[in-house]
């Protein structure tokens, strides 16, 4: 609902404000003495953002920094009840005061429109472009939004870069961060670092009067994904933009608008885990009927490649494939390819007798043998099956058995080729029954270049959601961007990876608090494939030649099934070490993945999270 609607002409400096329903939290917003658009948060009447600057340096244009006057400052309230396809919660509330400031800037005949919306729980705001003569066709060199600490807090961080977010997270305060860079640093299959104070979003942080502060942005559409460096002399936070092969950071058309920027605010932790902000920023569904997008719990060929080292691919006699040419009914087997028809049905028969929806099988297409590390283009038409893979036989006896499988489709980051064979992949899966993908973008960028954050992938990957939905396809994308509440306005993108997930357990671990800061950053923008429900712990007894240790417990695997919230779920152990702990693998059995209501008892960022929940539709 919309309703009491103000009109303020403003005069250039004016403060303008603007509260929350509550009053709790209140912004201002001002031109400094140049023109340029100042910003201010207040929590319970103290200080969380100080005075900040906003605006857009272009390349070959000027800039839109200052010189700015106030045409005109609007305020209005908003306040519905929305109900989300699958999420935490049957009900959420978005109810928020906005302000809307409309600036010009006389010196070159432009405006520029600053939206604000202040939630209880916190702030959203975005640059919006409306239609004019003299800015239409625009390239951003660089985005200039600030973010003003007011103090040298705790932050829970990662190392800004451009390719990935699977870094395991440091604490420390912001003064830190430089000195703890380099350490911070891990290696990954495509990586860049951008700056020795550079971190990502969601940035969970804690003031030393206990107010917790978290920066992320909603609504990442046709835009590159934000990061921000730090000056660690003021404390002062900066938008870096993912630049795109030539270094610039975001070509844009009016009328049109950035993403969100937003702050959520509160003393108690709990509240920032319970926050809708970010969803609340995105736009509702486009789409009319959303009975094909369900929740999904499933086992799968993945553990076995990723913690007892067998191998993705069919056979060890290829160095190099080519898909139009190599006939691999020449070639001999390797003998130990976990993608076969024989061992694919005990795992459909394991998830018909357990209540599983689905059966994920990587490693089922031909081109694994020279998939990693060539930038090789044309590296996988994701149509093909290998000689022991009889994809219709396989299809049919899941569905006698009520079960489907889940279709994989990793792309070793050469998305032109996605593209080139998208439509014919989402018509295969069609064709055999498949109704969700698990993508994957593991390496350097084709078309090259191009980093796995820039406007150009953020479009790919939402393409390709969109391209399902038309087929009636579910996507989990690993190695995309980190969500932004997408899952709104697109709820057939049902899982992300996008940070650190259980495969590092195999590899040597992540630390032991990583969880319990995953639900304060990576999962405010959504939900996370974190694949848990680990039950071996020692890798040696699944690969020989791995000494490395899993560093949980079976409680702590169990719980993450309620800590970290998705609508897809995966037990991602053999099925065999299920069978040696029934009694624990009844509560993966038993979880719910759809909530009428969740409550947060207990929370600390880096200590420890409790919740409870209600399954949707039930007393459970």
């Amino acid at each position: 609902m919309l309703s009491a609607i103000c009109l303020l002409f403003a005069l250039a400096g004016k403060a303008e404000g603007v509260s929350s329903p509550s009053g709790q939290l209140k912004l201002d917003f001002e031109l400094s003495k140049n023109g340029a658009p100042t910003y201010q948060v207040e929590y319970k009447g103290k200080s969380v953002i100080k005075p900040s600057t906003l605006g857009l340096e272009l390349k070959n244009a000027n800039n839109l920094l200052d010189g700015f006057e106030v045409l005109k400052a609007s305020t209005s309230t908003f306040d519905e009840t929305w109900q989300p396809v699958w999420g935490e919660t049957k009900d959420i509330r978005n109810h928020y005061n906005e302000l809307l400031v409309e600036l010009k800037q006389p010196a070159t005949d432009r405006y520029m429109n600053l939206r604000f919306r202040v939630y209880d729980d916190g702030v959203g705001f975005r640059y919006e472009f409306p239609q004019q003569k003299n800015l239409v066709y625009f390239v951003i060199k660089d985005e200039h939004t600030q973010f003003a600490m007011t103090g040298d807090h705790t932050a829970w961080w990662i190392p800004g870069d451009y390719d990935t977010q699977e870094y395991d997270y440091t604490e420390s305060k912001l003064s830190e961060i430089r000195g703890l860079m380099q350490g911070a640093i891990t290696d990954n299959a495509s990586q860049n670092q951008f700056s020795p104070t550079g971190v990502q979003t969601s940035l969970q942080m804690k003031t030393a009067d206990g107010i917790y502060l978290n920066l992320h942005e909603a609504a990442l559409v046709d835009y590159s994904c934000m990061h921000l460096n730090l000056d660690d002399k003021n404390l002062i936070f900066e938008s870096w933009l993912t630049p795109d092969a030539q270094g610039d950071k975001g070509y844009m058309q009016s009328p049109c608008h950035t993403p969100w920027r937003t702050v959520i605010v509160s003393d108690d932790a709990r509240e920032v885990l319970a926050s809708n902000l970010i969803l609340n920023l995105n736009d509702p569904c486009k789409y009319e009927d959303t009975s094909w997008i369900k929740p999904v719990k499933y086992v799968g060929v993945w553990w076995e490649m990723i913690a007892a080292g067998k191998p993705w691919a069919y056979t060890f006699d290829l160095p190099s494939v080519k898909l139009d040419e190599t006939d691999y009914t020449k070639v001999k087997p390797n003998g130990i390819h976990p993608a076969n028809t024989e061992n694919v049905k005990k795992y459909i028969d394991f998830a018909a007798e357990h209540g599983f929806d689905q059966v994920l099988v990587e490693g089922w297409n031909t081109g694994w043998e020279d998939w990693f590390g060539n930038s090789k283009d044309y590296v996988f038409d994701f149509l093909t099956p290998y000689p022991d893979f009889d994809i219709k036989y396989l299809n049919e006896y899941a569905h006698s058995k009520g079960v489907k499988l889940m279709m994989h489709h990793e792309t070793s980051a050469s998305a032109r080729n996605y593209e080139r064979h998208m439509e014919a992949a989402y018509d295969l899966m069609n064709q055999y029954g498949y109704n969700s993908v698990k993508s994957g973008y593991v390496g350097n960028i084709i078309p090259r270049g191009e980093y796995h954050y820039g406007q150009w992938m953020n479009n790919h990957y939402l393409y390709a959601v969109t391209e399902a939905a038309k087929h009636k396809i579910m996507v989990n994308a690993h190695e995309a961007v980190r969500p932004t509440g997408l899952c709104r306005t697109y709820p057939n993108l049902i899982g992300n990876e996008s940070a650190r997930g259980t495969e590092y357990e195999a590899f040597g671990g992540s630390k032991p608090f990583h969880t319990t800061i995953l639900p304060f950053t990576r999962l405010q923008g959504g939900p996370m494939d974190y694949t848990p429900g680990v039950f071996e712990m020692d890798m040696n007894k699944l690969n020989p030649n791995s000494h490395a240790h899993v560093n949980s417990t079976l409680a702590r695997q169990l719980a993450l099934y309620v800590t970290m919230y998705s609508p897809l779920q995966m037990a991602a152990d053999l099925p065999e070490n299920y069978e040696r702990f029934m009694d624990a693998f009844q509560f993966i059995k038993d979880v719910a993945l759809d909530w009428d209501d969740s409550r947060y008892l207990e929370a600390e960022p880096g200590r420890y999270i409790t919740a409870a929940r209600k399954a949707k539709g039930t007393n459970d």
